[in-house]
């Protein structure tokens, strides 16, 4: 069984929960035999990194996260030419857009994009013209270019290789698998990680919603990370419920297989807020939520660690909140600095507003952290040794937060049947799924 396997970011470069869902499938799916031709676009630097560095005594040199696909045994990586990058700045977005085009003027003498090999592609899967949104809005520069130009890659190098099923995660790459099935007849798989309704509201951009409902549409089997996210992949884009899967994500758990928490180095007790700060992910309400603590129990500090365009308006509240002294914004962490602040943390709290699956608390729990999540997650589905509460409530997300602060047998608890929990998560699951969909709709 081989696979050929779209994305836009893998470890070490990523901005959100796709990339670590990426490698941990991608590793299982190795671990049990299944090949996988992986194409990953050009990757950008992330100018999305934190103003601070969490350092310690023996960590005064940091090093980058290297790439850890020398670990894959039947994984091959292919990078093309393509920037897919929703997170970063315009600047940088048109930075390395301009360098590829460049690199590939002296390669071959072509002066731009073209859409030779993008004829594959239905045409209502990708509208033609350029994409672009102004800053501050979730997309920057002209990204539909950049969707043509790997799907013209990708077409490229599917006409190269042999494969049994394609496999397109998130919609950036949906136009890709659509056109690589095209050409190659062989069935199309679409995993949804998160919709556009997801991200933005009823605001939604429709050229977005088209390129997924005819994507989804398209596909011989749609792939969703929970029933929450099956639901609006059946309501709102009109999918039949028999062409719907069910696969959940996971998280690794800690190699050395050591569950204690490094001790605090102060006597605050340290809530972390962890992911983008985004209008999905609710920051406001956990800082709606902080004001309500604070007033009870002072000896607090809400870290938040992320990036996004919310930044400033979540800053500007927490001034109007007179929070300034209990909030403490790091920017956006990566590798070693996301164990780190882990490690910290008394509590994480994902106050999502609409969340498809949520690997965050995985990891959280992962790191011995109690957790409280929203009700309006995937991850609420599985997990049951977790504080739940509706987003929006947030005098009761501040009790729940109050009573884990204030009461050590409720955190030993979360954390004791959390470690339980977690072990039923695996990776290895999740990958064996995947390959039942796969012989189911190739009959290999």
């Amino acid at each position: 069984m081989r696979v050929f396997m779209l994305g836009w970011e893998f470890p070490p470069h990523i901005s959100g929960g796709l990339g670590t869902a990426c490698y941990g499938m991608t590793k299982a799916l190795d671990e049990i035999g299944v090949e996988v031709c992986f194409v990953l676009p050009t990757a950008i630097p992330l100018d999305t990194s934190a103003h601070v560095q969490l350092r310690s005594p023996s960590d005064v040199n940091p090093v980058e996260v290297e790439d850890s696909s020398h670990i894959f045994e039947h994984v091959e990586l292919h990078k093309v030419d393509a920037v897919l990058q929703p997170y970063g700045t315009p600047q940088t977005f048109e930075n390395a857009v301009r360098a590829i085009e460049a690199q590939q003027r002296a390669d071959d003498g072509q002066t731009g994009d073209d859409n030779s090999d993008t004829d594959d592609i239905p045409g209502a899967l990708l509208p033609q013209g350029s994409f672009r949104l102004g800053a501050g809005e979730h997309y920057d520069g002209d990204l539909l270019g950049q969707v043509r130009r790997y799907a013209r890659m990708a077409v490229s190098l599917a006409r190269k290789e042999t494969f049994d099923v394609i496999h397109a995660h998130d919609w950036m790459t949906y136009p890709a698998g659509a056109a690589v099935a095209n050409i190659s007849r062989k069935p199309l798989i679409v995993h949804v990680h998160s919709t556009e309704f997801d991200r933005a509201g009823e605001n939604v951009n429709l050229r977005i919603c088209d390129i997924e409902r005819g994507s989804m549409r398209r596909a011989d089997c749609v792939v969703c990370v929970s029933h929450l996210t099956a639901r609006i992949v059946s309501s709102r884009y009109g999918v039949p419920d028999e062409k719907i899967r069910v696969v959940y994500n996971a998280v690794e758990l800690p190699q050395n297989g050591s569950w204690e928490m490094k001790p605090i180095r102060q006597n605050e007790k340290i809530v972390l807020f962890l992911g983008r700060l985004t209008l999905q992910k609710g920051p406001e309400y956990f800082l709606h939520a902080a004001k309500k603590v604070v007033e009870k129990f002072p000896n607090v500090r809400f870290v938040m660690a992320g990036s996004g365009d919310m930044v400033r308006r979540c800053v500007q509240l927490a001034a109007d909140l007179n929070l300034g002294r209990y909030v403490t914004f790091t920017g956006f962490l990566r590798g070693p600095d996301v164990d780190k602040i882990f490690s910290l943390a008394d509590l994480y709290v994902m106050p999502s507003v609409s969340e498809p699956f949520g690997i965050a608390p995985l990891e959280a729990m992962s790191h011995n952290v109690p957790v409280i999540i929203s009700k309006q997650s995937g991850v609420s589905e599985v997990l049951t040794h977790v504080l739940k509460v509706d987003f929006w409530d947030v005098d009761e997300m501040a009790n729940k937060i109050l009573g884990v602060l204030r009461h050590e047998p409720l955190r030993k608890t979360l954390k004791q049947h959390g470690h339980i929990e977690l072990r039923k998560l695996s990776w290895l699951d999740s990958a064996k799924s995947l390959r039942e969909i796969y012989r189911k709709l190739t009959k290999v």
